[in-house]
């Protein structure tokens, strides 16, 4: 700072100099209190000189040795509480074997949400539907989402898939069903949890039952096994 116009003692002079050398340069008078000051300290203020044996300035909250940042770096989605949730991808239009996979990987990059598991791929008679066969996995994912925002989530991947419901059971680009969310248990207009019609469908429980045996018993997959439906070999939904 230039110390043109500022008469020599003057307030805030305290023995200061400036910063840098060259021409002009001028030294105040030094003030007895100054002696262990140093130039251009950390908390310099033109307040005065600091004495000797005063506490340092109070830096901060949320800094560590003046060089941490200023708040407090955010949390990871692993830091959060999550419970397990399971997901049923579907498809039936377009490439939905494509679809599918483009899912996987939409559904892992929902905020406070990893997918944890992927089924194979598997070929299925429409159910209660109409049009061609469609592709399925299902998912498991550790989530710091309510059940209702996940399944927000979820809705708005199916519209930016395209889907479109022009009427029960139509064919769709993209169909995704929240199954199961921790132990939620919930029957409200706009969710049903555990999914209501998981265990009458056989493209939701051998999927399910290939990434978490435990969540299937038998008697549900005998119930179920006269329905159509073909893993489909080689198949990883995250390839």
């Amino acid at each position: 700072m230039s110390t043109a116009g500022r008469p020599p003692g003057g307030k805030g002079a305290g023995g200061r100099k400036p910063a840098g050398g060259g021409e002009g340069r001028r030294q105040a008078p030094r003030d007895a209190r100054d002696g262990d000051r140093k130039p251009g300290g950390r908390g310099a203020s033109s307040a005065g000189p600091a004495r000797k044996g005063a506490a340092p300035a109070r830096r901060p909250a949320g800094r560590s040795g003046g060089s941490g940042p200023a708040r407090p770096p955010s949390r990871s989605r692993d830091e959060y509480p999550t419970v397990q949730a399971f997901i049923a991808i579907g498809a039936n239009l377009g490439d939905a074997a494509a679809a599918v996979r483009a899912a996987v990987l939409a559904i892992g990059a929902i905020e406070r949400t990893t997918v944890t598991a992927s089924s194979s791929l598997y070929r299925s008679a429409p159910v209660d539907a109409t049009g061609p066969d469609f592709i399925n996995a299902v998912v498991a994912v550790r989530t710091g989402l309510t059940a209702e925002a996940l399944l927000a989530d979820l809705q708005q991947l199916e519209l930016e898939a395209g889907r479109e419901r022009p009427f029960p059971n139509a064919p769709r680009t993209l169909d995704l069903d929240l199954l199961t969310h921790g132990n939620t248990v919930k029957d409200t207009p706009a969710l049903t949890l555990p999914h209501p019609r998981m265990r009458e469908r056989a493209f939701v429980l051998k999927p399910l039952a290939e990434i978490a045996p435990d969540k299937v018993p038998r008697a549900a997959l005998a119930r179920v096994s006269k329905q159509v439906i073909e893993r489909l070999r080689d198949t990883d939904p995250q390839a």
